[in-house]
């Protein structure tokens, strides 16, 4: 079996992102934290120093 790597999980990482964005956008406030509160439960053992993170957090905080 092929084992993944590391910057498959980028693409997945960033569309989560993308679908809170654009439920945000489309100012379905309830979608957008649901998609930014599965994105940081997926990435909670990750490092807090990653960009994506760190925005992804800062968004959440914001709704």
């Amino acid at each position: 079996m092929r084992s993944r790597s590391p910057t498959v999980a980028i693409p997945a990482a960033r569309a989560c992102t993308f679908l809170a964005e654009w439920a945000e956008a489309d100012a379905a406030r309830v979608r957008a934290l649901a998609a930014y509160k599965d994105f940081l439960t997926l990435r909670k053992d990750a490092d807090p120093d990653i960009p994506i993170l760190k925005e992804a957090k800062a968004e959440y905080a914001t709704l």
